[in-house]
């Protein structure tokens, strides 16, 4: 790989005294405002070897320095010396090192190291929405990055599957609902029968009190309940892959919220122990 900030100081270090190649390279900046160059060398130090002001011995350098070509331009602002890169110098180094390379940009750094990256995670019975799909890329970016890098990654979907909602799409489906269109457009019927609910809860409050004891049934091993739940998520997931597949994205696991249901009695049984619960509205 070019190392541009080296050739600079070498180029410099043939025009100035009292300053070693290695101080010059130290003293090499990248402007914050691009409009100043892509590098930039201050003169200050040089004052006191030159007797000269900074300005003058940054004139002198931006001239003696200004014919090379790897250089589009070179001036001089204030005390400093601005230099701008030939772009097709810049470039073509990379590009006949990526050329020349068999895995360009590969390592082996990651041998023996496991990587999870959790990403996507959208929630059963729900359409995807712009924000998923944000998540959706920037994860298989990272996944990409680590996987060239020689990681083990492991791309998990963690999914929203599990809740007092699953108990309210459950009563809705048993109120309103019906097998022909949840199997004709699972999302969007199911996201109905949700939105639904709320509306009719907001005239019959006792719909919740079903919904959470349906959810409680669910959480004990309800069958009906579970082939339900079971159900409306195998729908969701292949409507979810049947996006993934148009985007070329796998994932090695879909645990969502539901499969941590088995470890929560003894959680629970210990913070009990410990004192640390408090019962509330049964």
């Amino acid at each position: 790989m070019a190392d541009f900030k080296g050739d600079i100081a070498a180029l410099i270090a043939e025009h100035v005294e009292g300053l070693s190649r290695e101080e010059i390279r130290g003293m090499i900046e990248i402007p914050q405002n691009k409009e100043m160059g892509d590098y930039a060398f201050p003169c200050f130090r040089l004052a006191k070897t030159y007797r000269k002001a900074p300005q003058m011995i940054a004139a002198d350098i931006a001239e003696a320095i200004s014919g090379a070509g790897m250089f589009a331009k070179v001036e001089q602002v204030n005390a400093y010396v601005n230099m701008f890169m030939s772009r097709e110098q810049v470039i073509r180094p990379a590009l006949e090192a990526a050329l020349d390379a068999e895995h360009f940009g590969f390592s082996d750094e990651g041998n023996g190291k496991t990587i999870v990256i959790d990403f996507s995670s959208p929630n059963i019975a729900k359409p995807f929405h712009i924000g998923h799909i944000r998540t959706t890329v920037i994860g298989y970016s990272i996944y990409k990055i680590y996987d060239s890098l020689g990681y083990n990654v492991v791309r998990t979907n963690h999914l929203g599957d599990y809740g007092t909602q699953f108990g309210k799409m459950i009563c809705a489906y048993r109120h309103w609902g019906n097998d022909e269109d949840v199997q004709r457009d699972p999302i969007r019927t199911l996201l109905s029968y949700y939105t639904k609910f709320h509306v009719e809860a907001e005239k019959d409050p006792e719909l919740n009190e079903e919904a959470r004891k349906t959810f409680y049934d669910l959480e004990h091993g309800g069958e009906d309940e579970i082939r339900l739940w079971k159900w409306f998520s195998d729908l969701s997931l292949r409507e979810f892959n049947r996006v993934y597949d148009m985007m070329g994205i796998e994932f090695d696991a879909y645990d969502g919220e539901s499969m941590y249901s088995d470890m929560m009695p003894r959680h629970i049984e210990d913070l009990k122990q410990k004192g640390l619960l408090k019962e509330s509205q049964g």
